[in-house]
């Protein structure tokens, strides 16, 4: 008798695409009896429930006014839900930390462990946003950032005079399983040199230390980075309607033990590469603008996931990796965090404590959204806040058009951050860069080419 779908739901088994595989071999192989039942309890996804209660976690982070305390107590809440994932096993929360998204999303400044799990949400799409530092030497800071200037691209797209994408690289790109597309190589192009927009800076200052000029340079993977998040993300709803439907589907994962697991982090580690080089080209495009061989230079991700040992996935959602083990091209454990752009940039160097996991904050973090600032800010002309808010500092947008949701005010108190670093053991600050100035992308979308092309209609 010719075992059906039907056959294996009457016996009890939920109906999925495991059917067809084992159909076919229980059809083939004459199973009846115990013996097909032990083979289907075999074949049969495992059904994982989210926990009833959310595992206990790290809170590094402290109100300090009654603006801080509502948005601490929003982090509290998306973290007790987030908690609930079955894969998770330990998370922590850091002095920058501001929700984002709906309850059960990880917030920025969040970090969690998972086991055998890759969650690319936690990633989000601007996978590996990191920093960059070089430093110049003695050459004037207004030099440096006006070499800068003439070489960097902030806004949407591509740009036109292209870099060239090294040949290894594209090797790789091509013969990974969710990179060998032409979206993705069009993306690695075109995009290399480039910064975004949003938060993503250039920033130039002064180590207090030495006096010598240092640039840092803050953005991610762009385009070519956001499309294999979206190829990652629907491979892990598949997953989760298969293994665990009723997990909130902005934390759905990809099991690493998968064949599939194993291939988006080999990506993953292909777009950690492309990043790098992405700051790398801009640094190299200044320092020959200058006539100049940089004295230093080190980088970190803060936006990433990070692999241990014992195949337990660190999804760090904007914090800095204080473990070695974590950054694998680490400059004798030299992290980079920036605050706001009136602020120094941070140089710190820390470990792994019992509360900390092995990371830091990455910046100062926000108490409220960007439109709600600007709605603060409404009863001022843009260029008084501007004037206000920059006064000392060489400050530019690319665009031509102030972002207000990016000057200093928008941020939380950089002192509280520190202050709050250094009672929850989170790196001990070396050093820092002291602002001279920085570019921004600005409000880019004001001079978008497609408004340009309406008002021409």
């Amino acid at each position: 008798m010719k075992i059906t779908g039907k056959t294996l739901i009457e016996l009890g088994y939920q109906p999925g695409k495991w059917f067809r595989e084992a159909l076919t071999y229980a059809n083939a192989h004459q199973l009846s009896g115990d013996a097909l039942i032990a083979f289907l309890d075999s074949k049969q996804p495992k059904i994982v429930e989210p926990h009833l209660e959310g595992r206990p976690y790290h809170k590094n982070i402290r109100a300090e006014s009654e603006q801080e305390e509502a948005n601490v107590n929003a982090v509290f809440k998306t973290m007790d839900e987030l908690m609930k994932t079955p894969t998770i096993i330990d998370g922590a929360v850091m002095p920058d930390a501001c929700p984002t998204g709906g309850i059960g999303r990880i917030p920025v400044g969040g970090v969690v462990a998972a086991r055998d799990a890759i969650h690319p949400a936690m990633h989000s799409a601007d996978i590996c946003c990191s920093v960059m530092m070089t430093s110049f030497g003695y050459v004037e800071p207004k030099r440096v950032l006006d070499a800068a200037h003439r070489v960097t691209h902030f806004g949407g797209g591509g740009r036109k005079d292209t870099f060239d994408l090294p040949e290894q690289l594209e090797k790789e790109i091509r013969g990974n399983y969710f990179l060998r597309n032409e979206r993705s190589l069009h993306l690695a192009k075109t995009h290399l040199g480039t910064q975004g927009d949003g938060n993503h800076f250039l920033y130039v200052g002064q180590s207090e230390n030495t006096g010598e000029t240092i640039m840092v340079t803050h953005h991610g993977s762009r385009g070519f980075g956001a499309h294999l998040y979206k190829q990652g993300m629907q491979v892990a709803e598949k997953f989760r309607q298969e293994v665990s439907p009723k997990a909130l589907k902005a934390n759905a994962w990809i099991p690493y033990s998968h064949e599939l697991g194993a291939r988006y982090w080999d990506a993953l580690q292909i777009v950690r590469a492309w990043t790098k080089l992405n700051h790398t080209v801009l640094h190299d495009a200044t320092c020959a603008g200058l006539n100049v061989d940089p004295r230093q230079r080190f980088w970190n991700e803060h936006n990433f996931v990070f692999k241990s040992e014992e195949d337990v996935f660190y999804h760090a959602k904007g914090a800095t990796p204080l473990d070695d083990r974590f950054v694998p091209d680490s400059l004798d454990g030299l992290r980079l965090i920036p605050l706001n752009m009136s602020e120094p940039v941070l140089i710190v160097r820390g470990k792994t404590t019992a509360t900390n996991l092995g990371f830091a904050p990455h910046g100062a973090g926000r108490n409220v959204s960007r439109s709600q600032h600007i709605r603060r800010k409404a009863d001022r002309s843009v260029d008084a806040v501007f004037a206000e808010e920059t006064q000392g500092l060489d400050v530019r947008f690319f665009s031509k058009n102030v972002d207000l949701s990016e000057l200093p005010s928008a941020y939380k108190n950089a002192r509280n951050v520190q202050a709050q670093m250094e009672e929850f053991g989170l790196g001990e600050v070396v050093d820092r860069v002291i602002p001279y100035g920085c570019i921004m992308a600005g409000d880019w979308k004001i001079d978008a080419p497609w408004r340009r092309k309406r008002k021409r209609r």
